[in-house]
């Protein structure tokens, strides 16, 4: 029950708002239903967390072998709720910014969120591309109608890399059903397939290159920077907080334990991109003077992190991609929030054009301070304890015979991150204003309850993460027994 309410309670409502009129109207509609779709998220947590109310399964396409099954595990169920926080949070602080055919834009919204819900939520494979399109046609729509002047040219860049990724992911899936026991798209006939090292090889980097370009990892990267750009700040806050998960969970759904031979032998290959994409990102994000591009490159950074934790494989470090896929999501929305309230007033998001904000608006500098620095993983904020067990898994990886190097190359990133992040906060908001920034106000009370709603999750996971952890551990163990039981000898 709980799985298909979360399914088709945005669906209905973004169908519906394609024939809603008025921006006001749609805007209420939309917020309505994307806070009832988080107390369903909620209740599947809390109350009627049992085993009857998180799994579904009807027949669907018989004839193919598919079903229309969807449940919650533990990571299924962190997703979802980032998923189901991230859509209010985003149309509160986005409330008085207006779109053209604003019923159209919030349709699409809510249509995402409904493929994202999917996504997270799929026991058969061809249910999980089913929902992994509908979470990306609605996306190329936004960014090409609603995204600044370049959005064409970028949108067609964004659409041959998703095309691409799931046509390679499709065949894999393809191959896969053929392979199953009894002809079946179900995840527990995936890990029953059987195929010798040279097939898992070769269909390993078909669904590892369509999952990577979504992360992204270096170098399937390219699309990223010049998307979250010209796209409009509450579509890049959907891409970055949420849509790229989806990379990060089809590798731990659909990939490591059903291809785990192959995940072994090609997992220094996958974490070496990953160091390269964290350096090379990093250093590129020291260069900018656009805020979305800094913020853009620094998410590269941290995505490649979580994905070397995966591939150099350990129980701290799963935990730890676990709850910094939720961290993670957290944490940039609030920086993009924070991004589009500067450029709403100064209609600038030039670092050097700004300066001396805190004096203006100081209840938006101590917000963004606090995000920021949860983003640089300082102690008592969300991403500390994240970060903390993706280096621990990393370093101690029984997996890889040079973990300890992937993790000093990992740790420099956060030196980097580091240098980056403060210097565009004394840039932004320390200094003299100038005759643009004298202008500033300080942040409304819509704005200013969104962001404290981030600031109190950041500390809260910050001090005590212990229910997030024990609530992904069974998802844990269910990846590394399908790793470690195919091990090669």
């Amino acid at each position: 029950m709980i799985p298909v309410l979360l399914i088709v309670i945005p669906l209905l409502s973004g169908l519906a708002a394609f024939f809603l009129k008025g921006e006001k109207g749609v805007k209420t509609w939309a917020l309505l239903s994307t806070v009832i779709t988080l107390a369903v998220s909620l209740l599947g947590l809390t109350v009627l967390n049992k085993a009857a109310n998180l799994h579904t399964e009807v027949e669907w396409l018989p004839l193919l072998g598919s079903k229309f099954s969807v449940g919650l595990d533990g990571m299924g169920q962190v997703l979802c709720l980032l998923t189901a926080v991230a859509f209010p949070m985003i149309f509160v602080a986005t409330w008085n910014s207006s779109y053209k055919n604003a019923h159209n834009f919030y349709a699409f919204m809510l249509l995402s969120q409904a493929g994202l819900m999917g996504v997270f939520l799929a026991y058969d494979a061809l249910l999980f591309y089913f929902f992994w399109e509908l979470a990306l046609i609605p996306a190329y729509f936004l960014c090409s109608q609603w995204g600044g002047e370049k959005r064409i040219a970028v949108t067609f860049k964004f659409f041959i890399y998703t095309f691409i990724g799931s046509l390679l992911m499709l065949v894999g899936i393809i191959y896969l059903y053929l392979h199953t026991p009894d002809q079946s798209f179900a995840l527990e006939s995936f890990y029953k397939a059987v195929l010798t090292s040279k097939e898992q090889g070769w269909i390993f980097w078909l669904f590892f290159i369509a999952f990577a370009i979504k992360m992204p990892v270096f170098p399937f990267h390219t699309w990223q920077p010049d998307t979250y750009e010209q796209s409009p700040t509450a579509v890049t806050m959907v891409l970055s907080g949420v849509m790229v998960k989806m990379g990060l969970f089809g590798v731990l759904r659909w990939l490591a334990p059903v291809l785990p031979m192959a995940t072994w032998l090609n997992g220094d290959t996958v974490a070496l991109l990953c160091v390269i994409g964290m350096i090379y990102a990093s250093l590129i994000a020291m260069q900018q003077d656009d805020l979305k591009r800094l913020i853009a490159y620094s998410s590269i950074a941290h995505m490649g992190l979580m994905c070397m934790a995966i591939f150099v494989t350990s129980d701290q470090g799963l935990q730890g991609v676990m709850i910094q896929m939720f961290n993670h999501g957290i944490n940039i929305i609030g920086m993009w929030i924070v991004v589009e309230l500067i450029e709403r007033q100064m209609h600038t998001r030039k670092i050097s054009e700004l300066g001396g904000l805190a004096q203006k608006a100081p209840g938006l500098a101590i917000m963004l301070v606090v995000v920021a620095l949860a983003n640089v993983a300082l102690p008592l904020t969300n991403a500390f304890i994240g970060e903390f067990l993706l280096f621990s898994g990393v370093f101690n990886s029984t997996v890889s015979k040079v973990g300890y190097v992937f993790a000093a190359a990992g740790g420099v990133t956060i030196i980097l991150s580091a240098v980056y992040t403060l210097n565009m906060i004394q840039r932004v908001f320390f200094g003299n204003t100038n005759t643009l920034t004298g202008a500033m106000r300080d942040i409304k009370f819509n704005e200013r309850f969104v962001l404290g709603v981030l600031v109190i999750v950041i500390l809260v996971i910050g001090v005590y993460p212990r229910p997030f952890l024990e609530l992904t551990q069974g998802s844990v163990d269910t990846i590394l027994s399908r790793m470690i039981i195919k091990h090669p000898s």
